[in-house]
């Protein structure tokens, strides 16, 4: 059996229990089959592959809060700190009820090779739990956040580990966070990022992760003789990913006809009409379903079936394992050139190969879903150096870190024999700079 089998199978038997967790290393082992085949001796005496499938360490702990009938609620937190080779580390709090351990390891391991190819100094963490935020009231989302941070501050620090945003957790959340932070330790440190901007936020970071994405895909179309000006796009999800993903799409000249949430999805043929959708999802929190009370003309179905939509460009944006195998021929059959993910890990394996199969350009999000935790760390240089750069300083360093994604993840699958393969890419070239410091530093 191959050093990478034998701890494939070491893992899979040790983490039977964790199906996300398990379902994101066999996607990337795959992809370095032939990185390790290169290096085996190498890396079977490092113990590369056991040590960077096991955290640094799993923080697991209780989360107590008082709701607003006087009740005390009870929740789960957890961080997970994987890898801080190449810096400290980095990576988003999680806050919905489908949070468990298995989820965090998935992401936190994701985030490593994610933060490894934004070429910033960031190792790989995540964090969350499985309080839910919607329904609550300003003052019970601050009360869970303060007993959140209350256990979660004795383990992060700006140069030790620095949380971020992630679905549930926005602007409202982190300002909490950052107060009780503030408020246990008396620093006043980039020890979040996604703050707002007048207590050390960044510019752009709202729309970051959206308009990364297009950068990336409008990259990927132009070094295939095409672009997104009069393409036809279909995204799913309606958060902060979604929303400016479909603005910078807009700008770039192509068409969003779709948007979801968990409830159900909308179709509009004359586009999406952005304005409207702010409104209900960001000032109102309301439900997509609202749109068409708006607009009549569009079409709005419950449950699934974004996919089901003709398109040049798919965009899932929402959440893990969102694009079946069925989805993937749906699209194949209607044509899709590219499909590049917005969410952490929302195509299966299982559809992800059926696309490559069949020749559609594919960029898993370690690649193309880059761009939020790359102005994560262009706010922790603005806090470091107590500075705050202008909107088009930002997006243009955000523009130009995708386009080198891009560029690196296109030479690392060409430099093992497998062009056009951006899953392979995205993982040796995220590996190999991590591997390199892991064995620099040692047996740690």
């Amino acid at each position: 059996m191959s050093y990478l089998q034998n701890v494939l199978s070491q893992v899979e038997a040790k983490y039977s229990y964790q199906p996300e967790f398990l379902q994101a290393v066999r996607e990337v082992f795959e992809s370095l089959a032939p990185v390790i085949t290169k290096n085996e001796k190498l890396y079977e005496q490092e113990a590369i592959l056991e040590r960077i499938t096991e955290p640094d360490r799993q923080i697991q702990f209780r989360v107590p809060w008082v709701d607003d009938t006087g009740k005390i609620r009870v929740n789960t937190g957890y961080r997970v700190q994987f890898n801080n080779a190449i810096g400290p580390y980095k990576g988003g709090l999680r806050l919905h009820p489908s949070v468990n351990l298995s989820v965090i390891k998935f992401l936190g391991f994701e985030q490593v090779f994610k933060n490894s190819l934004t070429g910033l100094p960031m190792g790989g963490g995540k964090g969350g739990s499985d309080f839910d935020p919607k329904g609550k009231s300003d003052r019970e989302v601050m009360a869970f956040c303060q007993s959140f941070m209350t256990e979660l501050y004795k383990y992060i620090g700006a140069d030790e580990d620095v949380p971020a945003g992630d679905i549930g957790t926005g602007a409202r959340e982190i300002g909490y966070l950052y107060g009780q932070y503030k408020r246990i330790t008396g620093l006043y440190e980039g020890v979040l990022t996604g703050k707002g901007l007048s207590y050390g936020g960044s510019l752009v970071r709202t729309q970051a992760t959206g308009y990364g994405l297009l950068y990336l895909v409008d990259e990927l179309l132009k070094n295939h003789a095409s672009g997104i000006e009069g393409k036809t796009v279909t995204i799913s999800g309606a958060g902060n990913v979604a929303i400016y993903a479909a603005e910078k799409a807009g700008q770039l000249g192509g068409k969003v006809v779709t948007l979801s949430d968990s409830t159900g999805w909308i179709y509009d043929k004359d586009g999406i009409d952005l304005d409207l959708v702010k409104e209900i999802k960001e000032v109102r929190r309301g439900r997509i379903s609202e749109y068409k009370d708006a607009k009549p003309s569009a079409d709005y179905h419950e449950g699934r079936g974004v996919w089901s939509i003709p398109t040049d460009i798919a965009l899932p944006c929402a959440t893990q394992n969102e694009l079946l195998i069925d989805d993937a021929k749906e699209l194949v059959k209607n044509g899709v050139t590219a499909v590049c993910e917005g969410a952490n890990m929302p195509t299966t394996i299982e559809a992800t190969k059926y696309l490559q199969e069949n020749g559609v350009l594919f960029v898993p999000g370690k690649a193309s879903n880059a761009g939020g935790v790359a102005t994560s760390g262009l706010e922790m240089s603005q806090n470091s150096e107590r500075l705050s750069w202008t909107f088009d300083e930002v997006d243009a360093k955000l523009k130009g870190i995708m386009t080198g994604i891009y560029a690196n993840i296109d030479s690392a699958a060409k430099e093992y024999g497998m062009a056009g393969n951006y899953v392979a890419g995205a993982n040796i070239a995220g590996f190999s700079k991590v591997v390199n410091a892991m064995i620099a530093q040692g047996a740690y």
